[in-house]
């Protein structure tokens, strides 16, 4: 017999509202019927408590420290899997075969390339433009150009539009690098890697060789499959909220960039690498800002330490910080925030204060150091970010569109303002 939660209102109607088990016993209790049947609706400032939808594709338990994409642990696919790999599972439900994995990366090297308009837009931002503002504006103009792929009920044109998203989003993102420090563009080399390709073309120049140092190319890699989804979070609820319209993948793709643009999602590995320079302008002293930390009066606070989501441990930081370490040793870069991150890492695994209040490292932390190391600029990190959760993004955006209980999202609200009033003619008010 299946579950039902019992409601009863002020007014005494009383209403059975079906109870939903998910496939790992998440529960929730199915509120479609209330506003019909009683008249009320549910109040959850930011959703925390609100499940928006089903899905199949991302299991997330913050108690225990576990992330699985369509089953499988994040720790085996960071180890055995490439980022192209992760994406085709999370866009199409499985990881794929020798023969899907090489039609897919072939499909993602011929459309590489921006068109030579597009690539002229460029030329009207400013040389300071964030590049998030270039990566947001330059998706959001592809349906400009790719008009025979925009209807979201056509598979032909959706796979058309994920294959040019998942193939120009580094291009577009090392463009805007390029464009921010005066340097001409490097265009894509088919014979790279997706990760090995972007580097190239974020740091050489035409005038030298440019070897790509496989160290960055295995980071990179794995913060592109930790980052690649991470279930109903902003960003991802923008692309379905949007997409729920109708609109274009393009377009709902351009709002989740700006929706991870925010320094309270994608920006937080900016945030940790700026406090780090912080301490390191104030004498490096460590000490002194952990003491801050843990004064209730004191305002500062720091970045990269604990999430809202995982309460015992963050399963990508674990992942990541093995790389970091790596990175730190083998490549013997001197750099004092390196030093500052390690000590502030031993405070955060060994002090009492940060252990009883589950303030552990987390992927915006290690993440933020690893670019640093790689040599990416602080303003391009969320960039990364968006490249990474660019395949979750698709198939959450696919996943909505296949769903027959499918509706625009159109959230209700508690009006609070003022009762009806008479407009006083202005000479008299």
């Amino acid at each position: 017999m299946s579950e039902v939660a019992k409601l009863s209102t002020p007014d005494g109607k009383q209403i059975e509202l079906p109870v939903v088990v998910g496939t790992e016993q998440e529960r929730a209790v199915d509120i479609s019927k209330l506003l019909g049947s009683t008249g009320y609706i549910t109040l959850d400032e930011g959703y925390v408590n609100t499940g928006a939808t089903t899905s199949a594709i991302t299991f997330l338990d913050g108690d225990k420290g576990i992330l699985r994409y369509r089953g499988y642990p994040i720790e085996e696919l960071a180890k055995k899997c490439r980022f192209i790999e992760i994406a085709y599972l999370l866009i199409y439900g499985e990881l794929p075969t020798k023969e899907q994995f090489d039609h897919f990366r072939g499909m993602l090297f011929r459309h590489t390339m921006l068109h030579e308009d597009m690539r002229l837009f460029y030329n009207g931002f400013p040389r300071d433009a964030h590049p998030m503002a270039i990566l947001g504006s330059v998706v959001g103009a592809m349906s400009t150009f790719y008009q025979d792929s925009l209807d979201p009920h056509d598979q032909e044109q959706v796979d058309d539009s994920i294959v040019r998203l998942m193939a120009k989003l580094p291009t577009i993102a090392a463009f805007a690098y390029k464009k921010s420090i005066g340097q001409p563009y490097v265009y894509p080399d088919n014979s790279l890697s997706y990760c090995a390709n972007f580097l190239r073309m974020m740091f050489a120049v035409p005038s030298e060789k440019y070897e790509v140092d496989q160290d960055f190319v295995d980071a990179l890699n794995l913060l592109l499959i930790v980052h690649a989804d991470h279930e109903q979070n902003c960003s991802t609820s923008t692309v379905r909220m949007v997409g729920s319209s109708n609109a274009n993948l393009f377009a709902s793709i351009s709002a989740g960039i700006s929706a991870l643009w925010g320094p309270l999602h994608g920006g937080a590995n900016e945030a940790c690498v700026q406090m780090l320079e912080q301490i390191r302008r104030d004498g490096s002293n460590v000490k002194k800002y952990v003491d801050m930390a843990k004064d209730k009066n004191n305002n500062f606070r720091l970045m990269g330490f604990g999430h809202r989501v995982y309460k015992s441990f963050d399963p990508r930081a674990t992942i990541i910080k093995e790389a970091c370490h790596r990175i730190l040793k083998k490549q013997a870069i001197k750099d004092p925030i390196f030093d500052i991150a390690l000590e502030l890492e031993q405070v955060a695994l060994n002090d009492p204060y940060f252990i009883e209040r589950k303030l552990y490292p987390n992927v915006d932390f290690y993440s933020g150091v690893v670019y640093r190391a790689i040599g990416i600029p602080e303003q391009m990190f969320t960039v990364l970010f968006a490249i990474g959760r660019l395949p979750g993004w698709i198939a959450h955006w696919v996943e909505m569109h296949a769903n027959p209980a499918k509706k625009i999202c159109r959230p209700r609200q508690i009006y609070t303002g003022p009762s009806k009033r008479e407009i006083t003619p202005m000479d008299q008010r």
